[in-house]
């Protein structure tokens, strides 16, 4: 039997324990990653999802490329994915908040369609109804994430996320534009993966050069959300993902 949900659990929960210790910022995107597991973990146990056993196996999957990463960047920083580096490598200064949106934004973006192709049997993708089922409940763990947006802004300021009377007024502004980036992002997230996949019938070779295009563009946007400036605005008006060419 492969890794389960709470395996998981139990591996974010041991990653998660030194960066705390260590004052480490990273352990905003984990100890709010880990708190969505578990939330995950729940859904399953309540029958959300048409196909359970699928739904565990790709998510553990997906946020094994993010422990995997980190791991990676605490033995040697250099060896860490390209987005992962530059996330990982974000000031200790910046927002809880900052860091947790670098970590969504390149695990969404770099790592998702990766783990989506890994556990999309290649039968599946020549099969719509197939392929509609996994879409659904892809769906619905975004409507997981979804809900658990307030909650987890809630925690981000008990991490010590200073809120100005500004932040305050904008809380349900800034509420809506993350379900909103979620939906687009799932969007562009499919169609990313119907290119690698395209890419992996292709051959190895075809494949590393479409994944090394998609490092590049997650990279670009993480770099993007470090400059200066209204990083809301900048999704708003660029999108929160990234959308490999077709050609």
């Amino acid at each position: 039997m492969g890794e389960t949900v709470d395996d998981l659990i139990a591996r974010m929960v041991a990653l998660l324990t030194p960066l705390e210790a260590d004052g480490d910022p990273g352990r905003f995107f984990l100890g709010t990653y880990l708190r969505i597991t578990r939330a995950v973990a729940t859904a399953l146990g309540d029958g959300l999802f048409e196909d359970p056993a699928w739904v565990e196996t790709w998510d553990v999957d997906f946020a094994g490329l993010y422990l995997d990463a980190l791991e990676a960047h605490h033995r040697d920083p250099a060896t860490a994915p390209a987005p992962w580096r530059r996330a990982f490598g974000a000031s200790p200064a910046l927002r809880p908040e900052a860091h947790v949106l670098l970590g969504v934004n390149a695990h969404i973006n770099f790592d998702l369609p990766q783990s989506l192709v890994r556990v999309i049997p290649t039968e599946e993708f020549a099969d719509p109804g197939a392929l509609d089922r996994r879409r659904r409940d892809h769906e619905r763990i975004d409507a997981v994430l979804a809900s658990r947006v307030a909650t987890e802004d809630v925690e981000l300021q008990r991490a010590g996320d200073p809120r100005t009377l500004l932040d305050r007024l904008l809380t349900p502004v800034n509420h809506l534009a993350t379900r909103t980036f979620l939906r687009e992002s799932r969007r562009k997230v499919w169609a990313n993966t119907t290119v690698l996949h395209q890419a992996r019938l292709a051959g190895d070779w075809e494949y590393r050069r479409r994944l090394g295009e998609l490092s590049r563009l997650s990279d670009a946007r993480v770099a993007d959300l470090l400059r200066p400036g209204p990083v809301l605005l900048r999704l708003a008006v660029r999108g929160f993902g990234v959308q490999l060419p077709t050609g």
